[in-house]
């Protein structure tokens, strides 16, 4: 049985579902965010995990097939990677993480079937590129995961993180630094919810100005609708989060897809430094086949060292409708 796993120090003992992980641990504010459930340790670099994911989730519901979003991938590797390095490797609670680059891929025919309750996952997880600073303390990691449900392996994720210190960060952020709340809403005007795959206006996190509208040019910028919005904006931040930037580039691409390219079977997102909240930074998307590339520009010809804090590719099972 693939969740019979050898625990840390105790007997080997099988994953639980039962209750979730401190929510400290994976950097949530609310208990109802927290998708892990347990965590153990097979050896110095493997770990097993148990996730839940529920049918009722309110950012992202199944769709007509019963199938699960497929950021709820990113979402638990999101959260393997900020429980691990502090349970396993370390790194103080205090110790902020950013993410240096995210990926998934999804097999669709051997997707779990979203039932009554919450689905049961097992993670396989795996630690490499483990960096230390010059005190001996863990910089950097890299984890990559396998997902599994009813003992058939359905997605792949991966990515790599960096630890700083409060300290270094603060250096770092300089006057951006600290705990604000992202700025209300640009006032842009936004697509239609169903055109971009959500089920409420609140879970838009894409406008464009009015010229987009009539001259048909690609203006669409990273703003919110809703800047309490229970799971991309959970707790305080000083930067747009990486999960906001992949969903807007999700949407940006079933915009300019006419809605033929909405559920992506993989993605890759790189962060080349932070995307601030203020300009709102523009994204650029380029639909192909069964991809679309895309960038994020902020900062214009004045900062030309800051204009594209991040880029990557969705890619999707089926072409673009003729």
């Amino acid at each position: 049985m693939d969740a019979r796993i050898r625990g840390t120090v105790e007997e080997p003992r099988a994953l639980s579902w039962s209750r979730t992980v401190p929510r400290e641990l994976v950097h949530r504010a609310s208990v109802a965010e927290v998708l892990l459930t347990d965590v153990l340790r097979v050896d110095e670099t493997r770990f097993a995990a148990a996730a839940c994911w529920s049918r009722s989730h309110p950012t992202f519901p199944v769709d007509g097939h019963a199938v699960h979003h497929p950021l709820m991938v990113v979402e638990t590797l999101r959260q393997l990677g900020i429980f691990i390095p502090l349970r396993y490797f370390g790194v103080p609670v205090d110790t902020r993480m950013l993410i240096t680059d995210v990926f998934f891929t999804t097999e669709p025919g051997a997707q779990p079937r979203a039932s009554h309750g919450a689905t049961q996952v097992t993670c396989r997880v795996r630690v490499t590129g483990l960096r230390t600073g010059p005190d001996g303390a863990t910089a950097g990691l890299r984890l990559h995961a396998e997902y599994l449900a009813g003992g058939t392996v359905f997605a792949r994720a991966g990515g790599g993180a960096r630890f700083l210190s409060a300290e270094r960060y603060a250096a770092l952020r300089g006057p951006r630094a600290g705990t604000c709340q992202p700025p209300a809403s640009a006032g842009l005007l936004r697509p239609d919810p169903a055109r971009l795959g959500v089920p409420h206006a609140r879970d838009v996190v894409i406008g464009f100005t009015e010229r987009h509208g009539r001259a048909g040019t690609a203006d669409v910028l990273v703003d919110a609708a809703d800047p309490w919005h229970p799971f991309f904006f959970d707790h305080a931040t000083d930067h747009v989060p990486g999960m906001v930037l992949l969903e807007a580039a999700r949407q940006a691409a079933a915009l300019a897809s006419g809605g033929a390219l909405s559920r992506p079977t993989g993605a890759r997102l790189t962060a080349l430094r932070f995307t601030e909240f203020s300009p709102s930074a523009r994204i650029i998307c380029v639909p192909h086949h069964r991809t679309c590339v895309f960038r994020f520009e902020q900062g214009g010809k004045d900062a030309p060292d800051g204009r594209h804090p991040a880029l990557g590719v969705l890619h999707y099972h089926s072409p673009l409708r003729a």
